[in-house]
């Protein structure tokens, strides 16, 4: 591991800072960059993003995709936690904070649209940044790109019946061309662009083992551009919201506060099933990873149909961009200082070394 990559942490406090200090030096150029989207997806982040995600495409191997549910484990818990779970303790957290703990702190009869934000963020899994963290963490890419698969699919038939339920209305309009628009953008370009790149280099391997070796070589070339795709995104994001951060401090505090609870306290139900459950690190941080992160893109979009550009559910669906890279970050720090409580796994056969299946 190099020192930039060791102290990467560090690397993302300054690239916030840089993206709040051009936010305020550069607003005009801020503000050309955050006009270029479609459907609440901003392209220059996308294109980040589509660099980040690369690389672990690449790794993409179809022939051990195709066993993925042959290891059940791993796909159980993530939907369980997503759709079970997830979008009722963020529903029951907002009610505790902004109706009761933060209740004097905030605008009468405003406790509604703090919930809904919550409820919006809640119930959106994440799709792009999941790719990313769990290249940080070795997560196995096959089983990474089948989990987040699974959870676009169920995501396009229960999104907007659990945020309906939820928050007590029946005219939820999902936003198809954002959930289309990112699941191209995150999974099918990058996908299609590393299978092709993989099929290229291993043609003329003598063995897979040669193959994978070309592959590895080549992703960890690659690597560097990754992180500072990463940290380019951190500035943008950081930039974008800048003023926000600085004109509300208060009100980003109390957003902060239970999307915090919410997010270590998923990462921890997860994470802790997969244990318990024997499932191999390389599926049970990803899956643990996926339960935390959220699509924020979807929600944002939401948030503005249902209550306007300038809401306050839109605002926290913004703060949830805000707080979740740095939380990922140190959740990415504890999966890879625990991958001992985990069963290794064979790479060649998927199979856990106590002869278990994940």
């Amino acid at each position: 591991m190099s020192a930039f990559e060791r102290y990467l942490s560090v690397w993302v406090a300054l690239a916030i800072l840089a993206g709040v200090a051009v936010g305020q030096v550069a607003p005009g150029f801020i503000g050309v960059l955050a006009s270029l989207q479609y459907g609440s997806i901003n392209l220059v982040v996308a294109v980040l993003i589509w660099f980040m995600v690369y690389p672990m495409m690449v790794a993409v191997d179809f022939r051990a995709l195709a066993r993925v549910h042959e290891r059940p484990k791993g796909m159980i818990i993530t939907l369980a936690v997503n759709w079970l779970i997830k979008p009722f303790t963020m529903a029951a957290l907002g009610v505790l904070f902004f109706e009761w703990v933060f209740a004097p702190f905030i605008e009468p009869g405003a406790a509604g649209q703090y919930i809904a934000g919550m409820i919006l963020l809640g119930t959106a899994p994440c799709t792009a940044m999941v790719f990313v963290w769990s290249q940080m963490t070795k997560g196995d890419p096959n089983y990474t790109l089948a989990q987040v698969s699974l959870n676009d699919a169920v995501m396009v038939f229960a999104y907007a019946p659990i945020v309906a339920l939820l928050l007590g209305v029946t005219d939820i309009i999902v936003p198809w061309e954002t959930l289309v628009l990112s699941i191209v953008l995150y999974v099918v370009i990058p996908l299609a662009a590393g299978v092709i790149t993989r099929v290229q280099m291993t043609r003329g391997a003598a063995s897979p083992g040669q193959a994978e070796a070309a592959v590895g070589a080549f992703t960890a070339r690659i690597k560097p551009f990754s992180v500072v795709g990463l940290l380019a995104t951190v500035v943008l994001l950081f930039g974008f919201q800048g003023e926000v951060i600085l004109s509300q401090p208060l009100v980003i505090a109390m957003i902060a506060v239970p999307l915090l609870i919410q997010s270590y306290g998923m990462f921890a139900v997860a994470y802790w099933a997969a244990k318990a459950w024997r499932v191999p690190h390389n599926v049970a941080a990803p899956c643990a990873m996926i339960g935390t992160s959220n699509f924020f893109e979807l929600a944002v979009a939401v948030a503005i149909g249902l209550f306007g550009l300038n809401s306050i559910a839109a605002l926290v669906t913004v703060v949830g961009v805000l707080v979740e890279v740095p939380v990922m970050l140190s959740l990415v720090w504890v999966a890879n200082r625990t991958t001992h409580w985990f069963p290794a796994e064979e790479p060649a056969t998927g199979i856990a070394r106590t002869g278990e299946q994940a």
